[in-house]
């Protein structure tokens, strides 16, 4: 069985997905993006292949690295895609978003499929039964909201998210709490609700390292995977490798 290393360098975290075949294993949080910590990787798991996903900017020796080490391979806007991106500037296309649109029709194919990615912001990425990301949308993320709100008020607190809170805040923490939380919740049902009107029989996928706070307040039936990126990375690779 062949084993795959899947990397994630987003904004917010950093993370590698180990494959076994089309298992995966385990998910290690990367302290940092150096050539250092990614040779351990590769010492540990002895992998037959690599992909990496990234939207920062990265030491080019990491990608010495896995060229060297393994088959490797970068995903951009020309990597061969289980989707076409029939949109004005394919250049522009987040890695990440490509990724979650590529397990979407790994799991959904010939269907309509909304991919929503919780992180540092926001995204919703639209593929139709043809196969084709048309697009889709982009708003201020969970911690986006409160540290604006923080950074652009005179007293507003900085806080961190909590499951605990009602829908009537009783203080200041858990007013920013249900307004950001609760916000979000109906701000994604509305949106799964306008696409449901346009497009028949649409699968909705969730995930992103914030989904726990949010699906118990969706009353929409969504698909809520906090590895879809990552199935979709290894999707990639394998088209690819």
């Amino acid at each position: 069985m062949q084993t795959t290393l899947c990397f994630d360098f987003g904004n917010t975290r950093l993370k590698c997905a180990v494959f076994s075949g089309r298992d995966l294993k385990t998910m290690i949080v990367m302290e940092e993006d150096t050539p250092a910590t990614v040779k351990a990787l590769l010492e540990q798991f002895h992998p037959d292949k690599s992909i990496l996903s990234s939207v920062i900017s990265h030491d080019p020796e990491i990608e010495n690295l896995l060229q060297q080490n393994t088959r490797f391979h970068k995903l951009d806007h020309t990597s061969k895609l289980p989707i076409t991106t029939p949109v004005g500037k394919p250049g522009t296309i987040g890695a990440d978003r490509l990724a979650i649109c590529a397990a979407a029709v790994d799991l959904f194919p010939k269907q309509h499929s909304l991919a929503i990615g919780l992180g540092t912001c926001i995204t919703y990425n639209f593929t139709n039964k043809f196969h084709q990301f048309l697009g889709g949308s982009i708003s201020p993320g969970m911690k986006m909201r409160f540290r604006a709100m923080h950074e652009q008020t005179a007293l507003l607190p900085m806080i961190e998210a909590d499951s605990n809170f009602s829908l009537v805040g009783y203080d200041t923490r858990t007013n920013l709490l249900s307004g950001v939380i609760l916000g979000m919740a109906k701000e994604i049902d509305g949106i799964i609700d306008a696409y449901k009107e346009k497009y028949e029989h649409l699968s909705v996928l969730i995930t992103g390292g914030d989904l726990p706070f949010f699906l118990p307040h969706l009353k929409n039936n969504v698909v809520g995977d906090p590895d879809l990126l990552y199935r979709g990375l290894y999707a990639i690779s394998e088209l690819n490798n």
